[in-house]
């Protein structure tokens, strides 16, 4: 995959890949990966949410959304058609990675950091009262009282970070958070294509739901999604190294100070 990459893109792009082997680093180190537990968490909350947004978009009724200590999570909704099916086991592992892809166009396209994490901290404030507590509520299920807990404080650290944190500080805030989005979604992708091999032991796995509901092999679903979450990554990584057309503002991240 070759990509030409902008001149203007090309402080942004250099300061991405040292916050992706950051986050590769801390993965790797021995107790350093508590760093990156909190957005561990926060991705979990965006690879749920993408499961209830979805259910919900296709007629289904969400009865819960959970989140555990150990960064995995539950969503628990009506079962629709075969389509409906598929768009939902499809959302979370893919809606991760196009949240993460996301963010990397808002920042690229001149969009304010504290916005952006602004936004990030409503999503997550909103998929926690509406399917966390609201709906467990409605339907008699279980209720998590981490995932409130775990809610609230991802949405008062990220307003926190928007208020009080440099522009340039948010910024990497950002970015940061699309790099952990986009790689936690290709290494738990990694974990369901092991999971789906004939001789893993048999574990519920979006890929497993797949393959109950069309019959269909669900190492299958795992490589499918893997290949259309690089196309996703292929695009954004285009459009983040394109010329961009606006001039750069004071709290986009990576900028060289002569840019300004």
């Amino acid at each position: 995959m070759k990509i030409n990459i902008a001149p203007d893109a090309r402080p942004q792009v250099r300061t991405l890949l040292l916050a992706t082997l950051f986050s590769l680093a801390l993965w790797f180190i021995p107790f350093a990966e508590i760093m990156t537990y909190p957005f561990r968490i926060f991705v979990t909350f965006i690879h749920e949410g993408g499961h209830a947004l979805a259910a919900m978009l296709t007629g289904n009724e969400v009865h819960s959304l959970s989140i555990s200590m150990n960064g995995s999570g539950e969503v628990y909704s009506t079962r629709g058609g075969l389509l409906s099916q598929l768009f939902v086991s499809s959302a979370g592992y893919l809606g991760a990675m196009a949240y993460g892809a996301l963010l990397l166009a808002l920042i690229r396209r001149a969009f304010a950091a504290r916005m952006v994490l602004i936004g990030s901290a409503g999503l997550v404030l909103t998929l926690t009262i509406a399917y966390g507590f609201f709906s467990p509520l409605m339907h008699g299920s279980i209720f998590s009282f981490f995932t409130m807990v775990a809610g609230a404080a991802i949405f008062f650290s990220l307003v926190a970070a928007a208020r009080y944190a440099s522009p340039r500080a948010a910024g990497f805030l950002v970015s940061f958070l699309a790099v952990q989005c986009v790689l936690n979604a290709l290494f738990d992708l990694k974990t369901v294509l092991f999971l789906s091999s004939p001789l893993a032991p048999a574990m519920p796995t979006d890929a497993a739901n797949m393959a109950m509901a069309t019959g269909i092999p669900s190492i299958f679903w795992s490589i499918f999604w893997i290949g259309a979450a690089f196309v996703i990554l292929s695009l954004v990584l285009r459009t983040y190294s394109a010329k961009r057309r606006s001039p750069g503002q004071p709290d986009l991240p990576f900028e060289d100070s002569s840019e300004l």
